[in-house]
């Protein structure tokens, strides 16, 4: 981590950004702030990460970085946004920012559209044994065109189940669409009837969902509630000629259950881009030739991460100048009516 001397008093903030972003967003960044910035590209210590954050005002956090209560009070009562380099924001502590007086930002919608795609490839991929043929093919090893060579599962014209139907899950529900498919979806709330409508798609009960489909996607995010949601017994519900696919949060499936659902021939197939103890993979999975896995490529593509850097510095630098962000987590800290207290 390359550090900066304090700044004086009329000097720029002092910002600290946890991961490289893109070129053209770090030079934009540079532009208004004095950055720390990390030597690498690996994920930052804890230890590293507390020391670095002392005295800073502003932070660019990823997804692996945990702003909790020990985080804020190494970072110092100066301390006024935490701007999170990804849609969801479970790495942060929101009630204890927000009684910090610290507003917290994520980046939604940006990446919505490549989330999808790499949700709907992971389904063609996992139906298909797009992965399995690739490795067949570089092997080396003989192969040759038969009828029941590598046979996998349509597409056109299946059940999709949505498991979640936020802004990915409504992007992958149109992508569903256009394969023909039937789109369901389980949700702690039913979607308006015109977004229904428009999706063409019906809102049922999680048991009946998993019963139902032939693809499941996960799009809900990840608390307490969600952890293991799809577990032994859930896995159990499901068809075994159907396809699991996450691209949501590792946590919210059970590994160790999946890879025994995929080792009994319970399930016919998955595709991971997430996973329950990232970056470790579950060896079950890792050994079964049906579980496509990838290393968290949701939103990899140069438009969706400059995208993404975009937003967090349009974030973090409207937090610096005590107006409203575009994103903000906790909007509650920019209502002029709440007390300081």
């Amino acid at each position: 981590m390359r550090a900066h001397p304090a700044a004086g008093p009329d000097s720029p903030a002092l910002v600290l950004v946890t991961r490289r972003l893109p070129a053209a967003a770090m030079v934009r960044l540079a532009a208004h702030v004095r950055l720390t910035v990390p030597e690498g590209d690996a994920p930052v210590a804890r230890g590293e990460l507390l020391r670095a954050v002392a005295g800073r005002v502003g932070i660019i956090t990823v997804l692996t970085d945990i702003v909790d209560d020990a985080l804020l009070t190494a970072a110092g009562p100066q301390l006024r946004i935490v701007a999170n380099y990804a849609v969801g924001y479970d790495n942060v502590d929101v009630g204890a920012c927000t009684a910090r007086g610290v507003l917290v930002c994520n980046t939604p919608d940006v990446l919505t559209e490549a989330t999808a795609d790499c949700a709907f490839g992971l389904v063609l991929a996992a139906a298909r044994r797009v992965a399995e043929g690739d490795r067949l093919v570089r092997s080396g090893r003989p192969w040759a065109w038969g009828p029941e060579f590598m046979l996998g599962t349509d597409v056109h014209g299946k059940t999709l189940g949505l498991v979640g139907l936020g802004r990915i899950g409504r992007a992958v529900a149109r992508r569903g669409r256009g394969f023909g498919m039937r789109v369901v979806y389980s949700a702690r709330a039913r979607q308006p009837p015109a977004v229904e409508r428009e999706l063409a798609a019906t809102w049922m009960p999680l048991r009946e969902l998993l019963q139902t489909s032939d693809v499941v996607s996960l799009h809900t995010s990840l608390s307490p509630t969600t952890r293991h949601l799809i577990d032994r017994e859930r896995l159990g519900w499901m068809k075994p000629s159907a396809v699991l696919v996450n691209t949501a949060r590792g946590p919210i499936i059970d590994e160790a259950a999946l890879a025994e659902a995929l080792a009994a021939g319970r399930l016919r197939a998955c595709g991971l881009d997430v996973y329950e103890h990232e970056p470790a993979v579950h060896p079950g999975l890792l050994a079964n030739p049906r579980a496509v896995l990838l290393p968290h490529l949701g939103s990899a593509t140069e438009e969706t991460r400059l995208a993404m850097a975009d937003l967090a510095i349009d974030n973090l630098l409207a937090g610096l100048r005590g107006e409203r962000p575009p994103t903000p987590v906790n909007p509650e800290l920019l209502d002029p009516t709440r007390s300081a207290g």
